[in-house]
């Protein structure tokens, strides 16, 4: 997608009126039939964020781009606005990715909450009804990244990051977060007691979202449902048999809502227990693989063991900038995808860069029989090119 057209999607971003009403139709107007079913026969193409290593994260133009790249799914975070309406964002403040702080009329909205035991200070999407939070525009998170759509996207809601995704014209899958439950659960109420929780699940099944892992319903829109909340997790497996992602933070970190240490949680028999309500983990990947001095060290068994339990490993985040690429990987993120794929043996992979993980699948995954006719490939070849020419 170029600038030009970027720019156009974002003025009929501003003109949208009704923001509780999504951008796009529901549901999809392509026929089921027609859909490209997803592919599940090798690791996940997991967009994070959307494909946010080019456009700003969460929003709608870089979910679009990430399918555009060939996302097996689209990722997101989603936390609530005062009014109990889902959002698609990942910090609980909109300090960092947003422009509230020019907006004057929020000036007297910055607050310090207790987050994850910790004091926080900033502008909270708690504090702002979804009409506010419509009025921002959204910016790139790194200064290194391109700086050149800030300002041209509103923040999202669920519904409407839903939307694109059933409006592929393939099977994209989608892969949202219970972000900071407890936090939420303090700081925003909905009708008849219902939890974060509950309204998280009822939108998913109001748009067909259901089916266990891998069942004929699952593949028809599939989805994840991921958290670093195991209580969240454990409540969710009540409301939806979805599959769900019991993420995993640094080894310093103990979860959010039972204060449990890494170690408790990636032990055996704490696996054996959640297992009964994940189909997988997503652990940060430099505690898989630890790193002193920017140099990977001997990997853990964390994989083999979470393999043993029948859990999949969903690592993140991985990212194509030297910054993040260590140095056994001479700069090239291929040779890391290639390490954690061939090597390590991951089932998923949240990318920042989706294109750039696509391509090295295709490259290097062995040629279906659609491409044993020598005119498909060369097209392929050619497809793969041109995307470069473009840069």
């Amino acid at each position: 997608m170029g600038s030009a057209c970027l720019i156009l999607f974002a003025l009929s971003c501003l003109i949208v009126e009704s923001a509780a009403r999504p951008f796009y139709p529901l549901p999809s107007k392509v026929a089921e039939g027609e859909r490209q079913p997803l592919q599940t026969s090798r690791p996940y193409n997991i967009a994070h964020r959307g494909s946010n290593g080019e456009l700003p994260e969460e929003t709608a133009a870089a979910y679009m781009r990430a399918i555009k790249e060939g996302a097996d799914f689209i990722e997101t975070d989603i936390l609530s606005s005062k009014d109990g309406v889902l959002i698609c964002f990942h910090d609980v403040t909109l300090d960092d990715t947003t422009d509230v702080a020019q907006h004057k009329e929020f000036a007297n909205r910055k607050r310090t909450y207790v987050v994850q035991d910790a004091n926080t200070t900033g502008f909270f999407t708690v504090d702002f009804t979804l009409k506010e939070l419509k009025s921002l525009r959204v910016r790139q998170r790194y200064p290194f990244r391109d700086q050149q759509y800030n300002g041209k996207f509103q923040i999202i809601t669920f519904e409407e990051y839903i939307a694109i995704a059933l409006d592929a014209t393939r099977v994209v899958g989608i892969y949202p977060e219970i972000k900071n439950p407890v936090f939420i659960n303090e700081r925003v109420k909905w009708q008849n007691g219902k939890k974060f929780e509950d309204v998280f699940v009822e939108t998913l099944k109001k748009y067909g979202y259901k089916g266990s892992y891998l069942s004929d319903e699952w593949k028809k829109q599939p989805a994840f449902i991921q958290s670093f909340a195991p209580t969240s997790l454990v409540y969710a497996s009540n409301l939806t048999d979805l599959p769900k992602i019991f993420l995993i933070d640094d080894i310093t970190v103990p979860t959010q809502d039972t204060n449990q240490s890494y170690w408790e949680i990636t032990s055996d028999g704490y696996f054996d227990f959640i297992k009964n309500y994940v189909v997988g983990i997503g652990p940060w990947k430099d505690t898989v693989v630890p790193v002193v001095n920017n140099y990977l060290q001997p990997p853990t068994d964390l994989v083999a063991r979470a393999h043993a339990h029948n859990l999949e490993v969903h690592p993140y985040t991985y990212r194509n900038e030297n910054m993040f690429l260590h140095l056994n990987f001479n700069q090239d993120p291929y040779e890391e995808y290639e390490f954690w794929i061939h090597k390590m043996g991951v089932d998923g992979l949240f990318t920042d860069f989706t294109g750039s993980l696509h391509n090295y699948q295709e490259w290097t995954s062995p040629l279906s029989s659609k491409d044993s006719n020598e005119t498909s490939l060369l097209h392929k070849i050619a497809v793969m090119v041109s995307s470069y020419e473009r840069v």
